[in-house]
């Protein structure tokens, strides 16, 4: 399925690309770490049917600008934000894949009264362990290696070579034909850049440090999903046992996925999707809550830990 064509406005002096279509509930939509909006190409129309889609290409990906600027993730959730001023959308439910369920996270953090719903799929922000490469992103000369890597002289063989391994259909390439689109864009030296920069803001060569588990205990004040493929090599299911154990409220496990579970099996993740928003009503912002729950802080959490009746992975 073909994803609409996107459209385009600037913030801040900036272009940023984005697809918008269907009518009714907002949800937001954020792609990973080098990937773009493009990823949700097999989900963005039968979700249209019944919601309003808003899914962009973060800055520094895709077709908005790459400027030398703030790629931290509290830099995209502000990000967001002004893009939906600007379209006019008040509220929505925010869905964020791999690095982008840590701008979700983020994003509700920062701005619980427009957030409805929270959607983590397959999700950074929720443990250290990242696979080997994308933890080589960060080390000394790695700009270097990827623009001898993707030189044009073997650049389509090699793209070529991962796309033919991700048609085997066996569960360890099954992402692979990503891979080859993200290995693509790494060509053009302001995407290494911006990738570059994102990564020195949530990781080291050892793993992620950037962490939401600590603020978790305020997801109670919200409902939140997470979604995430047994197989995924990029970063284990296990944070999805993490999720769960931080209060969390309902945690899926899809066989037979890896990273991309919103590819892997569309319209499963399109019902989960559905089924998830018709059975919580939107999140509603009251300062004097949130003010407890900070105030209460850890114990909220050791609380909801503790108790038997804490939601268990699906």
């Amino acid at each position: 399925m073909t994803s609409p064509e996107l459209q385009y406005v600037v913030v801040h002096g900036y272009r940023r690309a984005y697809r918008k279509v269907g009518s009714g509930p907002a949800l937001l939509l954020i792609h990973g770490m080098a990937c773009d909006s493009s990823t949700w190409d097999r989900v963005i129309g039968p979700l249209a049917e019944q919601f309003t889609v808003i899914a962009p290409d973060l800055l520094g990906h895709g077709d908005s600008d790459k400027p030398d600027g703030d790629y931290s993730i509290g830099g995209y959730a502000n990000g967001m934000r002004d893009l939906l001023t600007v379209l006019g959308i008040d509220k929505v439910t925010i869905v964020g894949h791999s690095f982008g369920g840590g701008v979700a996270m983020q994003f509700a953090y920062q701005f619980p009264e427009r957030t409805e719903r929270v959607v983590l799929v397959s999700s950074g922000g929720l443990g250290p362990e990242v696979t080997l490469l994308i933890r080589m992103l960060t080390l000394p000369g790695a700009p270097l290696v990827l623009a001898a890597a993707t030189a044009r002289a073997w650049r389509p063989f090699v793209a070529a070579g991962l796309r033919g391994l991700a048609s085997t259909g066996l569960g360890a390439t099954r992402d692979l034909g990503e891979v080859a689109r993200i290995y693509e864009s790494f060509a053009e030296p302001r995407s290494r850049a911006a990738v570059r920069r994102l990564t020195s803001h949530v990781l080291d060569w050892r793993g992620q440090y950037v962490t939401m588990t600590d603020r978790t205990y305020l997801a109670q004040l919200m409902p939140v999903l997470v979604v995430w493929g047994r197989d995924d090599r990029v970063i284990p299911a296990s944070h999805a046992v993490n999720a769960s154990h931080a209060s969390l409220t309902d945690v899926r496990v899809l066989d037979d996925s890896g990273h991309f579970p919103h590819k892997d099996h569309p319209q499963r993740f399109v019902e989960l999707l559905t089924e998830f928003v018709a059975a919580n009503p939107p999140a509603a912002y009251h300062r004097g809550r949130w003010r407890a729950m900070l105030r209460r802080g850890d114990q909220a959490l050791l609380e909801t830990v503790s108790d038997p009746s804490s939601p268990a992975v699906v």
